[in-house]
């Protein structure tokens, strides 16, 4: 092996150890089967997501997580494995990549560390459920306007049954 050749590996493990540190969670998929227009859309929504998506030797990925909260994925080093990383929402990942194996029916979840909490595939796939952070102010949101609006709308109707207008019927 040439000092060029081991030169070019470390960089790419100390590039991987970069991104681990920052981040919230990896989910480990096999991609074989995927077209390069599906992985193209798949890498796009990753994108939208903040998700950095890579494809890695196994070797070097072991060599990265070596001492991390990653370290236990080494068991499903093997195979194909593309690596999708995350640093704002833990559960991006898996919600998108999630999608993308149900959109093409082929890839799939091999397993993942979600804040420093390791998951097997199926784990991994039930996290992909939970709504993003985004999602469930929404839901909140929600939940607490409709009381609101159904009070106003209750007020609005006492108003207008007595003629006077709703201001006037909320001070009484």
């Amino acid at each position: 092996m040439s000092v060029e050749s081991i030169k070019a590996k470390s960089a790419i493990v100390d590039e991987i150890k970069e991104k681990l540190e920052k981040a919230q969670s990896l989910v480990v998929i096999d991609y074989m089967g995927t077209t390069v227009e599906q992985a193209t859309a798949m890498r796009a929504k990753l994108r939208e997501a903040n998700v950095d998506y890579t494809v890695y030797k196994n070797t070097l990925m072991a060599r990265a997580i070596e001492g991390t909260k990653f370290e236990g994925i080494k068991d499903v080093l093997s195979g194909p494995s593309a690596f999708a990383i995350s640093y704002d929402d833990a559960v991006a990942p898996a919600r998108v990549l999630k999608g993308a194996i149900k959109d093409t029916g082929k890839m799939a979840f091999k397993a993942g560390v979600v804040e420093g909490v390791l998951y097997d595939d199926k784990g991994i796939e039930a996290l992909a459920d939970i709504p993003s952070r985004d999602e469930l102010i929404a839901k909140f949101m929600g939940s607490i306007q409709s009381p609101v609006g159904k009070f106003v709308r209750t007020l609005q109707a006492i108003a207008d049954a007595q003629g006077a207008p709703a201001g006037e019927a909320a001070a009484e």
